[in-house]
């Protein structure tokens, strides 16, 4: 796992914080805000994580406290003189710093804060177009659904590909992107699914729509460039947008 960016989370939190370096993280442990419960992202498994079950990550941010001695009179005389007039720094203030949010450090931005940003427009992109897809898949059955009719719906077998791909935009929209790898899969299977629906009826147009689509649907799970991303997300969204206004019309 790459110590040098990290994202945090509380437990009942949905939005993701970060990221962080590992001082970052110390200095928010001194503070409280940073706990062996805080979850933490592992890129690696792409699961959230309780700071407390990585042995590694929790010596490094809560290590065990040395106990505080009493030094002398005259230690302690000298440690209340004042030696800066300095206001202390809070931790909004180092924050900002981190994020190159302050004149000195404005310049020196981190890059991981830009990449954290093209992924949320990518998650947001795949969102709409998980959206799109299931429309197109829903409505022309949506008559057939509202009879909860086995026999009807049987006719509509994308019925239940838009039944998933509804599911999973709003388990998306609330932040629990440990679900991309499924997208990915979803993308690959519609593609040879749908597609050979097409293929058979000769509707070569659809087809190439839909290729294009769940290729910026797989793409956008991928890439943490803006450029990239916005290539990926138009061609997803013009695709698959493509794709359910065949399926209605």
């Amino acid at each position: 796992m790459a110590m040098e960016e990290i994202y945090i989370r509380g437990e009942t939190e949905t939005e993701a914080r970060g990221p962080f370096n590992l001082e970052q993280l110390v200095s928010l442990a001194d503070t409280g805000q940073v706990t062996a419960e805080t979850l933490f992202y592992d890129a690696t498994t792409e699961q959230w994580c309780a700071i407390g079950s990585n042995e590694g990550l929790l010596s490094q941010i809560l290590p065990q406290r040395k106990k505080l001695k009493i030094k002398s009179k005259a230690a302690l005389t000298s440690l209340n003189e004042d030696a800066d007039s300095s206001p202390p720094i809070t931790v909004d203030e180092m924050l900002a710093a981190a994020e190159g949010r302050t004149a000195e450090t404005s310049s020196k931005k981190d890059p991981t804060i830009a990449m954290a940003r093209a992924a949320a427009i990518g998650r947001w992109a795949v969102i709409v177009m998980l959206l799109l897809s299931a429309g197109g898949e829903l409505l022309p059955g949506a008559d057939a659904v509202m009879t909860l009719d086995p026999m009807k719906i049987l006719p509509y077998p994308l019925v239940l590909l838009g039944a998933i791909d509804l599911v999973l935009a709003t388990l998306l929209g609330l932040g629990v992107i440990s679900l991309y790898p499924m997208v990915r899969f979803r993308a690959a299977a519609g593609l040879g699914f749908v597609g050979f629906i097409f293929w058979t009826h000769g509707q070569m147009m659809p087809l190439l729509a839909l290729a294009g689509g769940s290729f910026g649907l797989y793409t956008s799970t991928i890439l943490v460039s803006y450029l990239p991303v916005f290539l990926a997300s138009a061609l997803g969204l013009a695709g698959l947008g493509a794709v359910a206004w065949f399926m209605i019309s």
